[in-house]
């Protein structure tokens, strides 16, 4: 049996900006994706938890360093800017392997820095 788990979690992440006229997607500052071992292009939900919606979208390149977490597109509608919200990735995994994947939890200040 294949169960889908947690690889990675983004959480207390600020959103910094919204897009709306663009096609689509969550753009993550780089730095950030390469620390939490989340992919460009990757499939992530998005949960927020101000209003507590949740939606699935795609991770595009945000610049190194800059904090940067945008919602685009129609995700632009599901958050503000200033709320706060956790992007989590997730794998497929055997259950006889499910142990053997740790998850990466990145917790963020306000600047979407690690704390």
């Amino acid at each position: 049996m294949i169960i889908e788990i947690v690889k990675s979690k983004i959480a207390h992440a600020t959103i910094k900006e919204a897009n709306l006229h663009y096609e689509g997607s969550i753009t993550i500052d780089t730095d950030l994706l390469d620390q939490a071992n989340i992919i460009i292009g990757e499939k992530v939900q998005v949960l927020n938890i101000n209003n507590g919606e949740r939606f699935e979208t795609y991770v595009i390149e945000g610049e190194a360093g800059s904090g940067q977490i945008c919602l685009n597109g129609p995700a632009a509608r599901l958050g503000l800017v200033g709320d706060k919200i956790m992007i989590i990735s997730y794998c497929m995994v055997e259950r006889e392997k499910v142990s053997s994947v740790k998850p990466v939890v990145l917790n963020l200040d306000d600047n979407n820095q690690v704390r």
